[in-house]
C-alpha cells in the first residue's frame, strides 16, 4: 500500500494543472480577464505570472476563437517599429490571421494603431493601444508540488 501511495504521489507531481478559472490547451493555460488598454492587460497578465497570449499555430488560433466571443487583446504589437509586428515574447510574426485590409494603422483617420486584438470571429485587427478591451493571458502550466 505504501508503494502505491508513493507511486501516486510521484505521478501527481508530474501532472500539470491550470489555476482555477483558467482553461488548458496543450501545454498552456489561458484566461480572459479585465477590461482596459493593451498595457493594462499586459500588466494584469504579468501579475498573474503570465503574459498576453502569443498565437503560434493554427490549432491554437482555432482554440482561442472558441474561447471568447468578444474582442480581446493579444500579445502582438508594432510599438517599437511601425509595420514590424512582434509578439510579447520577442518572436517575429509568422502565422497571421489579419482581418481583410488589416493591419492599417488607422488608415490615416484615427490615432496610431500599434496593438492587436482578436475580434469576436477570431480574426485580428490593429487598434489604438489605449482602446478598452478584455485580454487573453497565457501561461505555461505549472507542476503540482
Amino acid at each position: 500500500m505504501k508503494k502505491e501511495l508513493i507511486a501516486l504521489q510521484s505521478s501527481l507531481k508530474k501532472k500539470k494543472l491550470c489555476p482555477a478559472g483558467w482553461t488548458m490547451f496543450r501545454s498552456s493555460c489561458y484566461v480572459i480577464s479585465g477590461c482596459g488598454s493593451w498595457d493594462e492587460g499586459r500588466q494584469d497578465c504579468r501579475n498573474k505570472e503570465a503574459d498576453l497570449v502569443v498565437v503560434d499555430g493554427t490549432e491554437e488560433q482555432r482554440f482561442l476563437s472558441t474561447l471568447t466571443k468578444k474582442s480581446a487583446w493579444i500579445g502582438l504589437t508594432d510599438k517599437e517599429k511601425e509595420g514590424s509586428w512582434k509578439w510579447t515574447d520577442g518572436s517575429s510574426l509568422t502565422l497571421t490571421n489579419w482581418k481583410k485590409s488589416q493591419p492599417d494603422n488607422g488608415g490615416g483617420w484615427f490615432r496610431e494603431e500599434d496593438c492587436a486584438e482578436m475580434t469576436e470571429n477570431g480574426s485580428w485587427n490593429d487598434l489604438s493601444c489605449s482602446t478598452s478591451l478584455h485580454w487573453i493571458c497565457e501561461k505555461v502550466q505549472s507542476e503540482v508540488v
